[in-house]
């Protein structure tokens, strides 16, 4: 299966929801006044889009409108997709220019995390790039043995300790290790912790400082795993982190099991994060690049992708 034909499969319950609903408002409506507006707001909310989002979305659509006086459907259909594809675009590449750089996974329990950790570290030893791991989730002795089977499935080094030790220690030896065996990418697990959990954040502040003393002026990307089936939570998730974890992009797991990829605008136009990789499926090769002109493709594009 093509890298486009993964996205467009795993974002079929989202099309098939919250598109077939706009579609369902565009023509259900004999002229474009402002009961039309509303109701398209409305159902945007309902789809996980969000309300500042949703209301963007509409009053740019309403500005469009008036400037061109378009009614059909289909055309209004393909503004509303081009405004969402520029609230999406931007830089969404991984900052992992130096030699070595640091990824820091966080987010709370079962998102599929340590999933996550690796199947990138897998598509990271594709592109060329010697990876190591670190498995500073320390909180649970299977979260360490989950990681040591996607170690070897991805073929990459791991360092970890017992259940029970200072994962900021788990950092700086993986930090110290990545240097030594000539590393290009030093990727560290933590534990699944609760984003209103004080005690937690400051064991993240500590990771931190840490990477900024063993790792200074190594490119180091703070990624969030966020599970998409939890909706505006995962919004909600996203922006208690990035208060506390100076996160600098997110995943977006288990996009194929939900209607609510509409995330995906709320999380870049609310937050101002970008989505850097999504999760489409079970398989190594399904954390796939985000792409803001795919996801716009595979979303509004129905005819093509039946």
């Amino acid at each position: 299966m093509g890298f486009f034909e993964k996205i467009k499969n795993g974002l079929k319950k989202t099309r098939d929801s919250m598109v077939r609903q706009v579609e369902s408002v565009l023509h259900s409506f004999t002229k474009i006044d402002e009961d039309f507006f509303e109701e398209l707001e409305e159902t945007l909310i309902l789809c996980d889009v969000g309300v500042q989002t949703s209301v963007k979305i509409c009053d740019t659509l309403r500005k469009k409108i008036k400037e061109t006086g378009e009614k059909n459907p289909e055309n209004i259909k393909k503004m509303m997709k081009g405004i969402i594809l520029e609230m999406l675009e931007g830089p969404v590449e991984l900052q992992i220019s130096t030699k070595p750089s640091v990824i820091l996974m966080i987010g709370v329990n079962g998102v599929g995390k340590t999933t996550t950790i690796g199947k990138l570290a897998a598509s990271l030893k594709a592109d060329g790039k010697k990876v190591i791991l670190g498995a500073a989730d320390t909180f649970r002795a299977a979260a360490i043995d989950q990681l040591q089977i996607w170690a070897d499935r991805a073929g990459v080094d791991l360092v970890k300790h017992s259940e029970g030790s200072d994962p900021a220690a788990v950092v700086f030896d993986t930090i110290q290790a990545g240097k030594a065996r000539g590393c290009d990418v030093i990727l560290c697990d933590t534990a699944g912790r609760l984003h209103n959990k004080k005690n937690l954040m400051d064991e993240l502040a500590k990771i931190a400082r840490v990477i900024g003393r063993e790792a200074e002026g190594c490119d180091t990307e703070v990624l969030l795993v966020l599970d998409a089936t939890t909706g505006q939570n995962g919004v909600n998730q996203a922006r208690e982190f990035k208060e506390a974890a100076g996160i600098t992009g997110i995943v977006l797991t288990k996009l194929d099991g939900t209607a609510k990829g509409g995330i995906i605008i709320a999380i870049k136009e609310e937050l101002g994060l970008p989505v850097k990789y999504i999760g489409v499926g079970e398989q190594l090769d399904d954390l796939q690049p985000f792409s803001a002109q795919d996801f716009a493709d595979a979303l509004f594009d129905t005819e093509e992708s039946e």
